[in-house]
């Protein structure tokens, strides 16, 4: 495994395909509910009565206020007004809600239109690998690319407690690595993980960190599996097979886990500024050291990002990478295995 192609060389695979499609498909689905709210006709009908019932209030005596039509008349106007009234607010409420819905896709695809372009060719031959100190000339090259895609299924909802008071829970010690991530064994099929290849030739990085997905488990009480390189090899065929234990990968967050389980994004540690972590590089299946320039939790034009399995993204920036700013889902971001 001497490089890691770019998806620009070659179409994007299945699961990315797959992956943008549904994240279209659910912002869709949010904006049609809320225009069939928005558009409600008895919401209509209900400000028109609302309307037609103040305009029908009994007039007042000049003298002393007091109503001129009789007692059961006021009683009566009231209470179809405050009935009215109160499904006017309840319709309010709900589309207050489902705007507040609607924002979250739209913040998504505006960080998704603001994300910069990678640099021109020449100046993105080669990726270096994160960890600069221990990095040797046989770093995995990444090719130039033109966009940047986001797979956005992330969650990152937390306790009131806040990042600060979950720090991630080891550094380089494998061992304590898998005894952290054990709880949540044994990992089902399709579990998306941070792979560390061997390094079998000899000359590549022992740093070296890929997208791999689990095949199957092979010895649930070694915590042993199979798990499957996600770039496909260099001859078309699927992605190269490994066998892991838990000290070879660090599982990714599952949005589609419970949410009050230890795989669900809710479980992980949420990153503040100025943190440093291992994260996903945008358009490759190689992940690579970065500083969290902004969270999820950070402010953003006056306002506070929502965090859900939507529109959590954080703001990062990848060592040796000229300074850029990359928008990264969450659900592709852990903390960096190293000092």
């Amino acid at each position: 495994m001497d490089r890691r192609r770019a998806l620009s060389q070659r179409p994007a695979s299945v699961e990315v395909l797959l992956s943008e499609i549904q994240y279209w498909s659910q912002s869709a689905n949010i904006l049609s509910a809320f225009t069939t709210k928005y558009n409600n006709p008895a919401t209509g009908d209900a400000i028109g009565r609302v309307n037609r019932l103040i305009s029908a209030w009994p007039a007042t005596n000049g003298e002393d206020s007091l109503p001129m039509d009789g007692f059961e008349t006021v009683e009566a106007t009231y209470k179809k007004l405050k009935a009215g009234l109160n499904e006017v607010k309840d319709s309010a409420a709900a589309e207050a809600s489902a705007i507040e819905k609607a924002l979250e896709p739209i913040s998504v695809l505006i960080a998704l239109r603001k994300a910069p372009e990678a640099p021109p060719q020449e100046k993105r031959n080669k990726r270096p690998r994160g960890s600069s100190p221990s990095s040797t000339p046989g770093t995995p090259s990444i090719q130039p690319i033109n966009r940047v895609t986001l797979n956005v299924k992330s969650d990152r909802d937390r306790s009131s407690e806040g990042p600060a008071n979950t720090p991630p829970p080891f550094k380089r010690d494998a061992k304590a690595r898998a005894k952290y991530y054990a709880k949540q064994a044994p990992f089902t099929d399709g579990r998306k993980v941070a792979f560390q290849p061997p390094n079998s030739s000899g000359g590549g990085d022992d740093n070296t960190w890929i997208l791999a997905v689990i095949t199957r488990c092979l010895n649930s009480e070694k915590n042993k599996y199979e798990v499957q390189d996600a770039e496909p090899q260099d001859d078309g065929q699927p992605g190269q097979m490994y066998q892991a234990t838990l000290k070879d990968f660090i599982p990714l967050p599952d949005p589609d886990a419970p949410p009050n389980g230890p795989a669900h994004p809710n479980g992980y540690p949420e990153f503040p500024t100025g943190s440093t972590v291992m994260a996903l590089y945008p358009d490759t299946s190689c992940f690579y050291r970065a500083e969290v320039i902004q969270g999820p939790r950070d402010p953003q034009n006056a306002r506070t990002v929502p965090s859900s399995k939507l529109s959590s993204v954080y703001r990062l920036r990848f060592e040796d990478d000229d300074d850029q700013v990359h928008s990264v889902a969450a659900q592709w971001v852990v903390e960096f295995p190293g000092p």
